[in-house]
């Protein structure tokens, strides 16, 4: 039984670069084997994800296995990229996790709404983090079964 290697891209969109260079950190700690790509904002996660602009060309950007977003993000924030992506046929499939400093129950709600597959808010020990980076490349990169990517 030949066995498809599991997607091991995760693909993070936060504008904060303490906050990426801390979950790279961590993603290094738990030593879980996942591709971390970084986007600063929403206009450049679509881009990513529909391969244009400079994630285009002759070596497009590989499709990640998990998207991690952030809600509050300049240019197109957290909420209008979730709906585009959980909107376009060939991305709404993507696993996305909301990793926010935000508890607002509104934002919970409204993020589930729009299709989020977890929502989390950012832990403020780094241990906690590196945590939670473990549980999410275990869970989503190793455990469940996603489709195939387009």
């Amino acid at each position: 039984m030949n066995e498809t290697p599991k997607p091991s891209v995760i693909l993070m969109a936060e504008d904060d670069a303490d906050d990426r260079l801390l979950v790279k950190d961590a993603l290094n700690e738990c030593q879980c084997g996942a591709d971390l790509q970084f986007v600063e904002n929403g206009e450049e996660l679509l881009d990513y994800l529909l391969k244009r602009g400079k994630y285009g060309g002759s070596k497009p950007a590989r499709q990640p296995g998990l998207i991690i977003l952030d809600l509050n993000m300049p240019r197109k924030d957290g909420r209008e990229a979730l709906r585009e992506i959980k909107t376009h046929p060939e991305l709404r499939s993507i696993p996305v996790v909301v990793l926010t400093t935000s508890r607002a129950d509104t934002d919970i709600d409204g993020i589930y709404q729009l299709g989020a597959n977890s929502f989390i808010a950012k832990p403020v020990q780094f241990e906690a983090l590196v945590n939670l980076m473990r549980l999410l490349s275990q869970y989503w990169l190793k455990t469940v079964e996603l489709p195939t990517a387009r």
